[in-house]
């Protein structure tokens, strides 16, 4: 078995990438960090869109019932609010209280409201299940007063500013009250306007209590700014200086942020500035294939390509696949969907042009549903729609002959099965599927005569 042996080194070196490849003090939060410039009135405005009332289920405003009879004052946090001021439906709604996690379970426990999920608690975070039937997390207001830049350590507070300045982006600092009032301290309400993603006070602070943060600072990039490349260079700058600190973030973290980021708007362009602050070295592509990835931007800018695409164009090689995978920890279908473009992106010969595609998905050892898929995304890579339209609308035939016909026809069980119906298959592919059962069967005495010559 031939194994590339740089690749089997490189495997070996980034197993574990994340278990603290790079040991960095702890940070302990200062006074300093906690006075970047904010509002002196938060309020900037009252919502009341249709989408900011859509939010109010029964199960919103029982929650919001039992922290008024406990007189905890909870509002609503993070990314719900930055979507609600864009005119968007609020995916998902996280709540944040004065409340500490202890006030917040004895109040569950004297209502007999069911907590799930406790891992969070340690965090400021409880987990309650509204009427049997929404789960909310609602988190103490906090300060992360000791980081490493994957953890921390919290102390709670009551104070809505100093929760806000621990978050990530200022964006995604703002609060929302049941009323419509929206509480941004730090500005958050003016980028969003601008289209524009900054970091909470100091982005240097921000990026070394998390390093995580510079992912999500290209995923936000995408899902909000107006233009591919309109990103401030000083900020960039301070990503690319914080850079190495990814290599201490587990590869599945790593990698649902940039598959979001891929998703979104500028993928290609947003890929291409990650890489050129030092991205790929800490993330398994240590040498990516910027040539390639051009390529495929020219001539598939218009077409929703998966995240995996992307990531294939800059692999040179199977094996440079399987050394991004032992980083980033791609599911299977992912991981298989990688190793099929790489190895199929190529120009094929055939007959007809969409041959060599049908008996991809005909002699395929995987699901065949999965080829279908893989197909497709070869096809989109390659720029040839008139070929993807032509497969889009391809009836996959079946192939009419299994073991039991070969055994009824007088084949002696054995490993010559398998051999003889690929010989077959190849026949029917070739002639277009038109040949039947019959038609088959009355090959074999010839292909079984060419197997025992052999």
């Amino acid at each position: 078995m031939l194994i590339n042996c740089k690749l089997l080194n490189f495997l070996s070196a980034t197993r574990n990438f994340s278990k603290a490849n790079i040991l960095r003090p702890k940070r302990v939060k200062t006074k300093v960090d906690m006075e970047a410039k904010f509002r002196e009135d938060p309020i900037v405005l009252k919502l009341d869109t249709p989408e900011f009332k859509n939010i109010f289920t029964q199960e919103v405003l029982d929650l919001k019932k039992l922290f008024d009879k406990y007189n905890y004052e909870i509002r609503i946090a993070g990314g719900a609010v930055r979507d609600l001021l864009l005119g968007q439906q609020a995916k998902d709604l996280d709540f944040a209280t004065v409340a500490t996690p202890k006030q917040m379970k004895e109040m569950f426990t004297a209502e007999n409201i069911r907590m799930i999920n406790m891992s969070g608690e340690k965090h400021g975070t409880i987990t309650p299940r509204i009427n049997d039937k929404e789960n909310f997390e609602v988190t103490t207001l906090r300060i992360d007063m000791i980081t490493d830049g994957r953890h921390a350590e919290v102390e709670f507070t009551k104070d809505w500013k100093l929760d806000a300045n621990r978050r990530d982006l200022t964006i995604n600092s703002m609060f929302l009250g049941f009323d419509g009032t929206v509480y941004d301290y730090f500005f958050g309400y003016d980028d969003l306007q601008k289209r524009r993603i900054a970091f909470v006070g100091d982005p240097d602070v921000r990026i070394k209590e998390d390093f995580l943060r510079i992912m999500r600072y290209f995923r936000f990039y995408g899902r909000i700014a107006e233009k591919a490349n309109n990103h401030d260079h000083h900020c960039l700058e301070i990503i690319k200086a914080n850079v190495e600190g990814l290599q201490n973030v587990s590869g599945e973290r790593i990698w649902m942020e940039l598959k979001k980021t891929l998703q979104g708007n500028f993928a290609g362009d947003l890929l291409k500035t990650m890489l050129n602050v030092g991205i790929g070295q800490c993330i398994g592509i240590p040498n990516p294939n910027l040539e390639e990835l051009d390529i495929l931007l020219n001539r598939c800018c218009h077409l929703e390509i998966h995240p995996m695409s992307y990531l294939a164009a800059l692999l040179k090689s199977i094996d440079d696949v399987t050394i991004l995978h032992s980083r980033l920890k791609f599911s299977s279908y992912e991981r298989d969907m990688a190793y099929f473009i790489v190895e199929h992106r190529g120009e094929k010969e055939g007959s007809r042009p969409l041959l060599p595609y049908e008996k991809l998905v005909l002699n395929t050892k995987i699901k065949q549903k999965d080829a279908v898929d893989y197909v497709r995304e070869v096809l989109k890579y390659r720029g040839s729609e008139n070929l993807l339209e032509q497969f889009n609308s391809w009836d996959i035939p079946r192939f009419p002959v299994d073991g039991k016909i070969l055994k009824d026809n007088g084949v002696p069980p054995g490993k010559m099965y398998g051999r003889i119906i690929n010989k077959l298959k190849d026949i029917w592919i070739d002639n277009e599927y038109k040949q039947t059962t019959a038609d088959l069967v009355k090959l074999l005495p010839s292909i079984i005569g060419e197997h025992k010559n052999k």
